[in-house]
């Protein structure tokens, strides 16, 4: 895709959980010209926006298919159980999949994390949506396993939560379909990478001219009648070296 093929504005997409807005700022410094949408996905729904073109960049969680997409895996998140307050894990700071082993877990239909076997004991049903699983937990029904940004979105004061410390956890990454890779997206990268402002778009940019350098005349300075200036230096009033002045 050529520059002048882009959007005029840059189109970005994120899942539940990423907060964009320090990238968003940066973008806004920078670039003034060119507005930055925002549009929410879900998880699940990523992939199919940015194939369809309807986003230029996305924050995602991984994996994703690396035979279309690009990706810059950014940080990982922590993963938690959601529990009511009054519930008898919060005891402890931390917990293990062994400790919930005989909870009943919900794995809402939009679970981030994709087990080999659910830990605990199965809900009497699949919630739609996280949030609808964290309305079954406030209800003290059963408990949720969520990255820990999920948890922080959707709070309630009627529940908290406590790291899982051996569960699976949750990738980040900036994704974007390969074979549409911007200057635009270039740009984006080059702030998320923490590039400064003068090589933000990490392409190669021109290398200022520089002044040429004055070559010296062979065989050292000449004077304008052409004789060379190397000799010893004579005294201030101008007689020859080494004999003072005579006086009046």
């Amino acid at each position: 895709m050529t520059g002048s093929e882009e959007s005029p504005s840059f189109r970005l997409a994120y899942v539940p959980g990423v907060t964009p807005a320090k990238w968003v700022r940066i973008w806004n410094e920078r670039l003034p010209g060119t507005p930055l949408v925002l549009t929410q996905v879900p998880a699940a729904e990523a992939d199919a926006l940015l194939r369809a073109g309807e986003a230029d960049a996305g924050f995602v969680r991984l994996p994703v298919d690396r035979d279309f997409f690009s990706a810059i895996p950014l940080y990982t998140e922590e993963t938690v159980v959601v529990v009511p307050k009054d519930h008898v894990i919060t005891a402890a700071e931390e917990v293990t999949l062994a400790d919930l082993a005989d909870e009943v877990l919900f794995h809402p239909l939009d679970d981030v994390f994709d087990w080999d076997g659910p830990p605990g004991e199965p809900g009497f049903e699949r919630p739609a949506t996280t949030p609808d699983a964290l309305e079954l937990v406030a209800a003290n029904v059963g408990l949720l396993i969520v990255p820990q940004s999920l948890a922080r979105l959707y709070h309630r004061k009627d529940l908290t939560y406590r790291t899982v410390v051996d569960a699976p956890r949750s990738q980040i990454a900036l994704s974007w379909p390969e074979e549409a890779t911007t200057d635009r997206v270039e740009d984006f990268i080059g702030i998320v990478r923490g590039r400064t402002v003068n090589s933000s778009r990490g392409r190669a940019s021109a290398p200022e001219p520089q002044q040429q350098k004055k070559k010296p005349a062979q065989g050292g300075a000449r004077q304008k009648s052409g004789k060379p200036t190397g000799g010893p230096t004579r005294g201030r009033s101008g007689g020859r070296p080494g004999k003072p002045r005579r006086k009046s």
